[in-house]
């Protein structure tokens, strides 16, 4: 049977950040109890934080876009037009198309709330955030992302937005949580990713019903009215009319 050697377990875990990486290989009893209380920490933190934003739309994209990009831009008019909808717009918290949804809901008198990750290089949250918590590990991030929203918005991005898409349209498939609507705006940036999952269900890896678990648009008020039909109308949800920090108003009664 193959092990690893103290000498070379030592050497594996000698980075700069050794401490804080998660799946570097085997640990100590001891230092497994410290990994499994700092998530338990961090997952407490995060509820906490976030129990009375609201209901949430997520809006996942890429954090090297700056200002100057049309990308940019769409980002703002995505933040503007969700909290226009009542909703509280949650983000990566970071720079980019985080900042640029994020912005785009403190401009429109929105609810702006960011879930942000501590990167080798520190990802410091962005300055229109009415509320933030930051997060050690990504699976901690994801599961705040995911469990106080309605919809999930995809702007353009990298391995991290193809992540927590992948990770939206997963637990959607699998019956994990529901079905939410999933937008992807940039019909030039998704087409190469539509190709793709044609092709899964051509090889019958997918259903071709799972095709329509997304829409993809350029078009935002497109994006508003899938939202309103699926979410909005089908969970009963109610505008928010209370300041952030107060109890969020609760679903319609049916």
């Amino acid at each position: 049977m193959l092990r690893l050697l103290p000498g070379d377990a030592e050497a594996v875990r000698s980075g700069s950040r050794a401490d804080r990486v998660l799946l570097e290989g085997p640990h100590s009893r001891r230092k497994d109890l410290w990994l499994v209380l700092r998530t338990v920490r961090d997952f407490i933190v995060g509820f906490r934080t976030l129990h009375f934003v609201g209901p949430c739309v997520t809006v996942f994209g890429s954090a090297r876009f700056t200002e100057s990009h049309p990308y940019y831009s769409l980002g703002r008019d995505v933040g503007k037009a969700l909290a226009g909808m009542g909703f509280t717009v949650l983000t990566g918290g970071g720079p980019g198309l985080m900042e640029a949804a994020n912005r785009g809901a403190r401009d429109a008198g929105g609810r702006s709330v960011g879930c942000n990750i501590e990167l080798p290089k520190e990802q410091a949250p962005n300055a229109y955030l009415d509320r933030s918590v930051t997060c050690r590990y990504f699976f901690v991030r994801k599961v705040l992302l995911f469990k106080y929203s309605y919809a999930f918005v995809a702007l353009p991005g990298g391995f991290g937005t193809l992540d927590e898409l992948m990770e939206a349209l997963t637990l959607i498939q699998t019956g994990k949580i529901a079905n939410f609507p999933v937008v992807l705006l940039g019909t030039a940036y998704w087409r190469p990713f539509q190709q793709l999952l044609a092709r899964l269900a051509a090889a019958g890896t997918i259903d071709r019903s799972d095709l329509r678990l997304l829409l993809v648009t350029d078009d935002v008020p497109e994006m508003v009215r899938h939202i309103e039909r699926h979410a909005v109308r089908r969970f009963g949800l109610v505008a928010p009319t209370r300041l952030l920090g107060e109890r969020a108003p609760r679903r319609r009664a049916a």
